[in-house]
């Protein structure tokens, strides 16, 4: 029994300690790369990279400017928790491709964001878009089927005018 008993305080030290050194290594990347600043609303903070300079540049010539900075249109307003589970997940993917430099050179918005991005535009132009947004019937060679409106289709451009 001892033996077990001393290989178990032997295998929960190394655990401990490996989680130790990854939890340190996680904060100390956190602070290096800035991170706290991304829980704020800063636009500038999103441009920290240089792979983001065009969106930063075409924010700043864009109708929005005065308007809206990125997390009014790429954060959920459904609720806080919702807003920094994005944040969380969009930091991990960005620290994860900027690290490994294995990012594109034409940035393309991930569906869950481009959806989020349709419903911000929604939640401020909603009631402006109201009788256009609903989900239409459309007849095609098949048959009707429901299909929504997406801002995006033609409006791609609003917030980063290239």
């Amino acid at each position: 029994m001892g033996v077990l008993t001393s290989f178990s305080g032997i295998a929960i030290t190394i655990a401990g300690a490996l989680l130790g050194v990854l939890l340190g290594i996680a904060i100390f990347t956190f602070g290096y790369a800035g991170g706290w600043a991304y829980l704020g609303s800063d636009p500038a903070t999103c441009n920290q990279c240089h792979a983001m300079n065009e969106q930063y540049n075409g924010w700043l010539k864009g109708s929005h400017k005065n308007a809206a900075t990125c997390n009014d249109c790429h954060s959920p307003h459904d609720n806080i928790i919702h807003k920094y589970v994005n944040k969380a997940d969009n930091g991990f993917w960005h620290a994860l491709k900027f690290t490994t430099r294995d990012y594109p050179e034409n940035i393309k918005i991930r569906e869950i964001n481009r959806e989020i991005t349709q419903e911000a535009c929604l939640y401020c132009h909603g009631n402006l878009v109201d009788d256009i947004s609903e989900p239409r019937k459309f007849a095609t060679t098949v048959g009707a089927h429901s299909t929504r409106i997406d801002c995006l289709q033609c409006h791609a451009e609003v917030g980063h005018m290239r």
